[in-house]
């Protein structure tokens, strides 16, 4: 509860507007002018010249209008464009401005020509807006400003502020020089440094609190908000070199994101996830349960890649920690290099090159073989299994796949009802198969036999699936012409020196798990799971979760959602809706969904609650994580 009295002061350019006005202005201005780009430039150097107190704010104010070449004309197109650079997290906190109106005030080094239009629409009035003006020529030329207004100066602000003779404390929000100096003046209790849009070093070394956005300042001032905790406190760390698009697409969103370019063991793991929210890894780093019980504040662990062995599903669904994969994005990548793969097989393509490379040239047509009418069979008919059939087909191929499950062949695809039918007639064996536990050493000594004689075999799926030793002897013995092999039982935590048993055999392909490393699949990737991650995080969606039970939620509109993560035991549902019920809360959705172990059920509700029941919702016993989002 706030007692003491408090006057908000705000800036305006790269403040309250993702932009500096003059530079828009300028974009306008000098539409046509063919040294736009130059002029343009010259004229946000002037600005943060005059921003950092590098040059006097007079001498920046009157360099940049002798660039602009602007007249009265052009200003109407200046609002309309600034309308739609208000900064997001102060459009999303409009309601702050309805309630504190009284109290705010907008101090800025820029005009009221263009502040007043586009302040008022957050219920500032003119007479609380303290700006500059411009001076206009008999044509409506910008030909200056007016030179005795105390803001045209160097530290006019300064001035300005106590000329105001606010009572109580002042609070000064903004991106520059020129709004520090007014806490170090005194006329200012406190300075927030406000870098939702530009950091300026010399203002964030100064400043009493940092501001990533008009959330946290909120939140700092125990302030109502749109937000329930500010997003630049949710902290998120994507390890193995997790394509850059995540950690822009994540950071634009308002997270705080840490990027490493390699895996953690899981003591170093332990040590790093104790402040973490949201952990991402690829395939090569081990989520354990030790890892899950020392991180106190986790929330999602994200695989970017199709597996998730490497992620301890029981314990994070234990903890309340909700996973997620990419399991279509890279299909596509691991789909051509297995065509490709099928090919260069049949071809005995790295065979002959190898040759050359040692100085051999050995023209010769032998064990070299077209693809088409040749069988094909898929273990393991999923997205990639099924896509993989379709390409294979319109090469001329005939394919015959295995699945445990039921699957529906894709065009002319046959069915086979045991592996051994279709070892006994595929050319080329291909593994598609996932990453259950109960997979290992799914294909071994046995399996090879049942192979038909000089046939290959492809492992793009899992390292642990295939006896390596069996398929050496496989093909050191004759029965497989040819393998090519993308995954390995062991694989090094990170670039290096590596030895398989598969080395310097004839007609064997070995690659680093790379098919779904394509430049394409890591930026899909980077696109859908981050995706996962801000639908859970900003409004609890479980659409696609691995170990979770699946929700798809409405939009929040208005109200406060409770999110819910339980035990599944009788009761836990009856003692949630009592406690509703007893502080007379009005409903507006409830939605639940539960599987063995968990059930997770989320409650909106109307913004007005006693804040009691959100202490008693996390005391309900069989809880295991409980938040609140508005």
């Amino acid at each position: 509860m706030i007692t003491t009295k408090r006057n908000y002061v705000f800036d305006f350019d790269s403040t309250l507007t993702r932009v500096e006005a003059l530079d828009v202005l300028a974009e306008i201005t000098l539409k046509n002018n063919p040294k736009k780009d130059e002029i343009i430039q010259q004229i946000i150097d002037i600005t943060n010249l005059g921003i950092d107190g590098e040059i006097s704010f007079t001498e920046s104010l009157r360099r940049r209008i002798a660039l602009l070449n602007a007249n009265k004309a052009d200003l109407s197109e200046l609002i309309k464009q600034l309308r739609k650079q208000v900064s997001s997290s102060i459009e999303r906190n409009k309601e702050f401005f309805q309630e504190f109106k009284d109290d705010i005030y907008v101090i800025s080094c820029g005009f009221k020509e263009f502040i007043d239009p586009i302040v008022a629409e957050y219920n500032i009035p003119s007479h609380r807006v303290f700006a500059n003006t411009f001076e206009f020529g008999e044509s409506g030329e910008i030909i200056g400003f007016d030179s005795k207004n105390v803001l045209s100066h160097h530290n006019g602000k300064i001035e300005c502020l106590r000329n105001m003779h606010l009572e109580g404390e002042i609070q000064v929000i903004g991106d520059g020089y020129s709004d520090y100096v007014t806490r170090e003046a005194g006329v200012a209790d406190k300075f927030f440094a406000y870098t939702e849009n530009v950091s300026r070093k010399k203002t964030t070394e100064k400043a009493d609190h940092i501001a990533p956005n008009f959330d946290e300042f909120l939140y700092i001032n125990k302030l109502p908000r749109n937000i329930s905790y500010p997003k630049n406190r949710i902290k998120i760390l994507l390890l193995e070199n997790v394509h850059p698009d995540a950690f822009k697409k994540l950071s634009t969103d308002g997270f705080s994101v840490e990027s490493i370019s390699k895996s953690l063991s899981e003591e170093e793991l332990i040590e790093k996830i104790k402040d973490v929210h949201v952990l991402g890894i690829r395939s090569k780093t081990d989520v354990t349960r030790k890892v899950i019980e020392a991180a106190e504040k986790l929330m999602v662990v994200s695989a970017f890649c199709i597996g998730t062995k490497q992620i301890d599903l029981e314990a994070c669904k234990e903890h309340g920690v909700v996973v997620f994969n990419a399991p279509y994005s890279n299909t596509r990548s691991v789909v051509e290099l297995a065509i490709g793969e099928i090919i260069m097989l049949m071809r005995s393509t790295f065979q002959r090159s190898t040759e050359i490379h040692n100085g051999k040239w050995n023209k010769t047509a032998d064990g070299s073989k077209e693809v088409r009418g040749k069988k094909l069979g898929i273990v393991g008919y999923g997205n990639i299994g099924k896509q993989l059939s379709i390409l294979a087909e319109a090469l001329g191929m005939d394919v015959c796949y295995y699945d445990i499950e039921d699957k529906l062949s894709l065009g002319n695809a046959t069915k086979m009802y045991s592996l051994n039918e279709l070892l006994a007639v595929s050319d080329v064996v291909t593994l598609h198969v996932d990453d259950n536990p109960a997979n290992r050493n799914f294909f071994g000594e046995n399996e090879f036999s049942q192979m038909k004689d000089g046939a290959h075999f492809i492992n793009l799926a899992r390292g642990f699936v295939v006896d390596i030793e069996a398929l050496v002897a496989a093909l050191k013995s004759g029965k497989l012409a040819g393998a090519a092999v993308d995954v390995y039982p062991k694989e090094p935590a990170k670039n290096g020196e590596f030895y398989t048993e598969l080395q310097g055999l004839p007609n064997v392909i070995l690659t680093p798990h790379v098919g779904g490393s394509t430049e394409e699949a890591q930026k899909d990737i980077a696109d859908f799971v981050p995706n996962k991650i801000m639908g859970y995080i900003n409004s609890g969606n479980t659409v696609d979760a691995v170990n979770f039970p699946n929700i798809r939620l409405p939009r929040q509109v208005n109200a406060h959602r409770f999110l819910h993560i339980h035990k599944n035991v009788p009761g836990v549902m009856a003692k949630i809706n009592k406690i509703l019920a007893k502080y007379d809360l009005n409903i507006n959705g409830q939605y639940l969904s539960t599987d063995p172990k968990v059930g997770y059920v989320i409650t909106d509700l109307d913004k007005e609650y006693n804040k009691e029941v959100i202490e008693k919702l996390r005391n309900v016993e069989g809880t295991i994580k409980f938040r609140v989002l508005y």
